[in-house]
């Protein structure tokens, strides 16, 4: 979740293709925090000039049936397709003018066609249904965060009433939310505002990237102010929703100024040290590697992190230490965790420390040790945590057991669980390498940030989802909006 984030585009080539927010945006707004650093650069030069950001068909689409979908953004002059029910597709462009879609992220074919008019008429006839594009309320605003410019986009539906607004807490992607977040849609057509902004360092915001939960969090605080400003009369509830890195910052930012919930999607109750950690075990266990085989992954690891803890400056002794120890044994090409693998090709000390001069590592900021825990104990508003079961980058069971534990404390948090679904709450197909190609987001898994926004309650099922509530119900706990204090 810290680094991996950046890689996870989607029709691309190189494990990219397999990690949260490639460059057709899987929604995770999803992945660990260093991969993202490590690959910025070769993915600029991958994908930045072949998407189709700023494409006049990108919007959402109230089909004649009264179903939404949403078209936005991809790679290699694609759009992607989204219904709310988790589905999705990407489209591509035929030589007649329609479009053709594959299942999810893979190459599937799924017989699935696409036309528009011509994008004054916003018309679109999706798999054989009609459809017109939805007006929105949209604002789009330059604030202030901690110290920096930062640009965001308010939208609301045309309601013209009251409405619950999610501020939209990105991951630890380098790209804009503005341009690739399709919440920032599918949400208003359901009902609930969507806020969404591009993080310091990326898209039209000013700074430089960062890491730096804390600073990330004074500037998520100030968007949800933004938020509530812009909405004046109109602003309900109001509430983060933070996915992988997000999912450390927005606990912190509700800490900070009131609001009237936080929802976390695939995040992490440990810190990034744990992460890599659990990662590596996880991994090294579904091969049906021993305890032990388990445990010198681990040594391995720990010797990875120490490096990339100093920024790229100390520990080079240790880590050629363990390799030269281990990298004969027949579990060593196994050990992969989640920014552990990155550097463990490299021979050199001069190599690795070029590497993290190259990527101004030490300037990130990343807080290596930073225990959740604490800060989850004291929010205040109540908290939904959304996990994928079978989450290799984010391991769903030692968080499940925190948040479960927290709830039964009394603390207003609820866990949802979704099986067979991995980062960014996707399920998948397994090909026969080993390898996954993610198909749809789980069924439910929308549904539930629009009912948990309206009104800090779930009801009903939600597809396969396994929910455990806190011991005491979320409505003893005030939900009211609250007025912004200063900042």
């Amino acid at each position: 979740m810290m680094f991996e984030m950046i890689m996870r585009r989607s029709d691309v080539p190189l494990e990219v293709s397999a990690i949260e927010r490639r460059p057709d945006k899987k929604m995770c707004c999803i992945a660990p925090l260093l991969a993202v650093a490590l690959v910025v650069p070769f993915l600029h030069i991958l994908v930045s000039a072949a998407d189709t950001v700023g494409d006049c068909r990108i919007g959402a689409y109230r089909l004649t049936d009264g179903s939404v979908v949403d078209i936005g953004p991809s790679d290699a002059d694609a759009l992607r397709w989204r219904r709310f029910d988790g589905t999705t597709g990407k489209l591509h462009k035929a030589t007649d003018g329609s479009w053709s879609s594959t299942l999810g992220f893979t190459d599937k074919r799924d017989g699935k066609t696409v036309t528009f008019s011509d994008c004054a008429n916003g018309e679109t006839s999706f798999n054989g249904i009609n459809g017109h594009r939805i007006a929105f309320d949209v604002i789009e605003t330059t604030f202030i965060g901690d110290g920096v410019k930062l640009v965001g986009r308010l939208v609301l539906p045309k309601s013209g009433g009251q409405t619950p607004i999610l501020v939209l807490i990105h991951g630890s992607e380098d790209d804009s939310a503005r341009d690739w977040y399709p919440l920032q849609r599918l949400l208003p057509a359901e009902g609930v505002g969507a806020f969404v902004y591009d993080k310091r360092g990326t898209g039209g915001s000013g700074g430089k990237y960062s890491q730096d939960f804390s600073l990330l969090a004074n500037d998520a605080v100030a968007a949800m102010r933004e938020a509530r400003r812009l909405a004046g009369a109109r602003a309900g509830r109001l509430g983060y929703f933070g996915t992988s890195q997000g999912g450390w910052v927005a606990p912190m930012a509700a800490t900070r100024a009131p609001v009237d919930f936080v929802i976390v999607g695939f995040g992490l109750a440990f810190s990034v040290i744990d992460e890599d950690q659990q990662e590596v075990a996880l991994e090294m266990r579904l091969k049906g590697h021993s305890p032990e085989e388990i445990a010198t992954a681990q040594e391995v690891a720990a010797a990875a992190e120490a490096v990339f803890e100093s920024g790229f400056t100390k520990g080079f002794e240790r880590f050629d230490a363990v390799r030269a120890k281990y990298r004969n044994e027949p579990w060593y090409k196994d050990v992969h965790g989640n920014y552990t693998h990155f550097i463990l090709p490299y021979n050199s000390e001069a190599e690795l420390r070029e590497k993290g001069k190259a990527l101004n590592f030490a300037e990130m900021g990343t807080p290596f040790r930073y225990d959740p825990m604490p800060t989850l104990r004291a929010v205040k508003a109540p908290q939904l945590w959304i996990l994928g079961e079978d989450d290799l980058e984010a391991p769903c069971a030692p968080t499940a057991s925190r948040i479960k534990a927290l709830g039964a404390q009394g603390r207003p948090v609820t866990l949802a669980i979704f099986p067979h679904a991995e980062h960014g709450i996707y399920e998948f197909e397994t090909k026969a390498d080993g390898e996954r190609d993610d198909t749809r987001n789980a069924d439910g898994y929308f549904a539930m940030l629009r009912d948990f926004a309206r009104n800090g309650r779930l009801k009903g099922p939600y597809g396969a989802s396994i929910v455990t509530s806190p011991k005491l119900p979320s409505h003893g706990y005030s939900s009211r909006p609250r007025p912004a204090t200063g900042h």
